[in-house]
């Protein structure tokens, strides 16, 4: 189990006040990792912050819009001044305003959509893989999603903002190894999370992805955390590229 320790490693969990960023943000810090907790609003991280020093963690909070390089590169000033280092990036912040075709999706949720999912993606990535050289080491973890592999009905500027993400992930892997960063993707499956709840909430939808899952359910957040853990820590260590799919079978 030792590989799996995180301890004396910081983590930079984006997109952390709920669901599967908050649980991985705990997992993470009951395996020792100093964790730096980002959302947009302060107050959501604060929370988990509060949280996880409860149960004997370490946890700083930050406020950040990933999708504003501004402040990606006023979070990264801190994480060099308070921290010192990064260990692992966990790319998690996302959003979803449009649920519908393509062919009426308004230009404004498609800007949205991609200044958080891809460009948000890019500057957290890009600016953690810096660190990460400078340090000869580190683990990027971008959280895409299985429609990023085959996109379901009325998702589907979502699906290709998640297919960015996964090809962002072997990009950075192909380029990084050579310094020894790992850079891998994991693609949850549904997950009952604020961000899923008109999916599970609708019937039509919930039972028609049910249908597809061989494990016959939806997951929720914290069946995310132990493939977050294996891509952070050295039980991966020849694991780069991969995209790891968490979504009980949906995509076999």
């Amino acid at each position: 189990m030792a590989m799996f320790d995180l301890t004396g490693k910081t983590a930079l969990v984006t997109g952390a006040s709920r669901g599967i960023g908050e649980a991985i943000a705990k997992g993470f810090a009951k395996q020792g990792a100093s964790v730096v907790l980002c959302s947009r609003k302060q107050e959501g991280v604060d929370a988990v912050a509060q949280a996880i020093r409860a149960d004997g963690g370490n946890a700083v909070a930050i406020a950040c819009h990933v999708g504003k390089a501004d402040q990606v590169d006023a979070l990264f000033a801190r994480i060099r001044s308070e921290c010192g280092r990064l260990d692992v990036l966990v790319n998690n912040a996302a959003t979803n305003p449009y649920f519908g075709p393509i062919i009426a999706a308004p230009e404004a949720a498609y800007d949205k959509t991609f200044e958080v999912n891809c460009k948000g993606y890019f500057l957290v990535a890009q600016r953690a893989a810096q660190m990460m050289v400078e340090q000869n080491g580190g683990s990027i973890i971008n959280v895409a999603s299985i429609e990023g592999l085959t996109p379901s009905p009325m998702m589907g500027v979502y699906s290709m903002t998640k297919a960015a993400v996964v090809m962002l992930t072997k990009a950075l892997a192909r380029e990084l190894g050579g310094s020894n960063v790992r850079c891998n993707c994991l693609c949850p499956g549904l997950t009952e999370t604020y961000f899923s709840k008109v999916l599970i909430d609708t019937p039509e939808i919930h039972d028609h992805y049910i249908q597809r899952a061989p494990l016959g359910r939806h997951a929720q957040p914290d069946e995310m955390v132990g493939a977050a853990v294996f891509l952070a820590s050295d039980a991966a260590s020849y694991t780069t590229g991969a995209v790891l799919t968490c979504d009980g079978g949906t995509a076999v």
